[in-house]
C-alpha cells in the first residue's frame, strides 16, 4: 500500500497559467517515480490558501516566503530576485545583464555546479530549500510605446524596472531612467505615462495583456527572467533519502519542461504579435554589442558584491 504525502503548493505570481503548469509537471513527474508513495499536491492561489488554511485572513505574494519559512506552506515557485533579496545575495548574479549567451548556456549553468550552489545557498539562511530553476519568462524584453533601435534611443527613456539595483543600474548604464514598479503594473504605468515601457518577457505579454497597452515590443534579450521551485526544509527533512532524491529529479525534469514551454510560448507570442501588426524591434548585432559593452559598468560597480569567481564561472 502506498504512503500518501500531502503538499500545499501556493502560487504567488501572475500570470497563474505559467506557474500552474510547473506545479502540475512536478506532480506528474514525482508520482511516476515514487512507486511507494502517492504525492498529493494541492495547487492553490493565495486567495484559496487564505480561505482553506489561514482563516480567511488575506495574504499577499509578499507574505509567501514568510509563510513557507514558518512551515505553513510546503512548496512554491518564487522570483529568484526575491529569494536573493531575502536569503542569498549571490542569487542576484542571475539579474546581471548579458550574463547568459543563450538558453543552452543557461541550462548548463542552472543545472550544473553553480546552479546547485545557488539553490543550496537558500537553505543556509532560511527554512527554504531550492530544487530547480524555472523561467516563467525567459529572456527579458520591453513592451513600450517607443521603438528602441539603437543605444541612443534608450537615453532619457523612462522604463519600468525590477526593484533590484542590478536591473536599475543596467538601464542607467545606457542612459534610460529606471522606474521601480511591480511587473504587474506595466499596463497602468504605460497608460498613465509614468513610464514609456516596462521590462517584461515574451510569455507574459498576452496573459498580462501588455499587447493592449504597448504598440512596440523591443526584443532586447538583455537579461534572464528566472524563478525557482522551492520547498520547506523541515518538511523536506521528514522525507527519506530515496524520496528526496526522487523529488530532486522530478523537480529538475519539471523545470526543464517548464523552460522549454516558456521558450515555445515566447515564440508563439512573437508570431501572434506580428500577425496583429504590433511592431517587433530587434537590435542589430552592432547595437547589441554596444548595449553589452555599456553594461560592463554594472559588473565593475558590483565587482565585490558576489562570492569571488562566481561571475567568471558562469561566463565560462
Amino acid at each position: 500500500m502506498k504512503i500518501t504525502i500531502k503538499i500545499r503548493w501556493v502560487i504567488a505570481h501572475e500570470p497563474l497559467s505559467l506557474f500552474v503548469r510547473a506545479a502540475a509537471s512536478f506532480t506528474k513527474a514525482i508520482n511516476e517515480r515514487a512507486v511507494n508513495h502517492k504525492i498529493e499536491v494541492e495547487i492553490m492561489t493565495l486567495g484559496q490558501y487564505s480561505l482553506r488554511y489561514n482563516d480567511g485572513v488575506e495574504v499577499t505574494k509578499h507574505d509567501l516566503l514568510d509563510l513557507m519559512n514558518a512551515g505553513k506552506i510546503e512548496m512554491s515557485q518564487m522570483y529568484t530576485t526575491w529569494l536573493a533579496e531575502k536569503y542569498s545575495s549571490d542569487m542576484h548574479v542571475l539579474d546581471m545583464p548579458f550574463l547568459f549567451r543563450d538558453h543552452d548556456h543557461a541550462q548548463t549553468v542552472l543545472e550544473g555546479a553553480v546552479g546547485n550552489e545557488l539553490l543550496a545557498g537558500l537553505a543556509a539562511k532560511s527554512n527554504i530549500l531550492g530544487l530547480a530553476f524555472t523561467y516563467s519568462g525567459g529572456f527579458r524584453m520591453i513592451p513600450a510605446n517607443k521603438a528602441i533601435r539603437s543605444l541612443e534611443d534608450f537615453k532619457g527613456t523612462s522604463i519600468r524596472s525590477n526593484k533590484n539595483q542590478f536591473a536599475m543600474e543596467t538601464f542607467r548604464a545606457v542612459g534610460a531612467i529606471p522606474v521601480a514598479r511591480e511587473l504587474e503594473e506595466i499596463n497602468e504605468g504605460v497608460a498613465d505615462g509614468t513610464f514609456v515601457g516596462g521590462e517584461s518577457a515574451w510569455p507574459r505579454v498576452y496573459p498580462l495583456e501588455q499587447n493592449k497597452f504597448s504598440t512596440v515590443m523591443n526584443d532586447t534579450k538583455h537579461s534572464l527572467f528566472l524563478t525557482s521551485m522551492i520547498i520547506e526544509k523541515k518538511f523536506w527533512s521528514t522525507l527519506d533519502k530515496e524520496l528526496q532524491d526522487l523529488m530532486r529529479a522530478a523537480a529538475v525534469d519539471a523545470a526543464r519542461e517548464e523552460r522549454a514551454e516558456s521558450i515555445r510560448d515566447g515564440e508563439e507570442a512573437k508570431i501572434k504579435a506580428k500577425k496583429e501588426g504590433i511592431e517587433i524591434v530587434t537590435l542589430s548585432d552592432a547595437e547589441m554589442s554596444k548595449f553589452s559593452e555599456a553594461t560592463k559598468v554594472v559588473y565593475e560597480k558590483f565587482d565585490n558584491f558576489f562570492s569571488p569567481g562566481l561571475i567568471q564561472r558562469i561566463k565560462q
